[in-house]
């Protein structure tokens, strides 16, 4: 039967009829799109907001970022990241001047150094985090995970670092680790100048209180993980770390993860 013979039994105009096909196509996309981005969501455990959602979409895509804001919000795929701040506790013993001076901006890979330790009070002991990032792409260049935070610890992850070009900057905090001889004996062996926030600045070296935040919130808090064993504590830091690294996009970036912007810039 021809179009005009069925629209004629069923008592329907010509026009509705192609109305109805028109808007049956627009529907049958909008559930594709829709499925898609809650992929998407999905995949990166809702740590990703319609910003980063849209820009993985525009690989494949023309999208506008205000329809993947209406799915999300529709649907209630938004971000579930919840930040956690913490204090800082701790006496200096000699203290370097703020060389970085919350200049977060560098050219070069190496340049630009930033440390912190975090804790990680969620296994039957309580361990501790001391990571070293890089703020040329934000990749987290070396980390030592440990249930003592004392000057050995931080020593482990200084020992990891690359090969380093002349006046590298390695920022800390004040704290006491950092502030000791052992400490500042092996960042001057490296070659390295050391560069330290002023008390009760936690601003002061936000790159790296960011990427410890983003850590807790991402996996810990994101999963309500309070209490589990050291084991999977252990597991959950070193995935991560490696997610952050390798596939976690960045909108400073370019939307690229770390390592790949590293890659591409070379």
């Amino acid at each position: 039967m021809t179009v005009q013979d069925i629209c004629v039994h069923l008592g329907v105009s010509r026009a509705s009829y192609y109305r109805w096909k028109k808007n049956l196509n627009q529907n049958h996309s909008k559930r594709q799109l829709e499925k898609q981005i809650g992929t998407l969501c999905r995949e990166h455990k809702y740590r990703y907001g319609y910003r980063k959602i849209t820009a993985l979409l525009k690989v494949r895509m023309l999208i506008n970022h205000k329809t993947v804001q209406r799915i999300m919000q529709k649907n209630q795929w938004q971000c579930r990241v919840k930040m956690k701040k913490r204090k800082k506790n701790g006496q200096p013993y000699a203290v370097a001047g703020n060389i970085l001076d919350r200049n977060f901006q560098s050219d070069r890979p190496l340049e630009k150094l930033v440390t912190d330790i975090t804790y990680l009070p969620y296994g039957q002991k309580q361990l501790y985090l001391s990571s070293i990032l890089d703020l040329y792409n934000g990749e987290v260049i070396a980390f030592t995970i440990g249930d003592k935070q004392d000057t050995d610890f931080i020593l482990n992850t200084l020992d990891q670092l690359p090969a380093l070009p002349e006046n590298c900057v390695l920022h800390s905090d004040q704290g006491s680790v950092y502030t000791s001889y052992e400490y500042q004996k092996a960042v001057h062996i490296k070659g390295i100048t050391m560069s330290m926030s002023r008390k009760g600045t936690p601003a002061d070296n936000a790159s790296i209180e960011s990427f410890h935040s983003s850590l807790k919130s991402e996996t810990f808090y994101l999963n309500s993980i309070d209490r589990t064993t050291t084991t999977i504590v252990e597991r959950t830091v070193k995935e991560y770390i490696y997610y952050y690294n390798n596939i976690r996009i960045q909108t400073k970036l370019n939307n690229q993860s770390p390592i790949n912007y590293r890659q591409l810039a070379v």
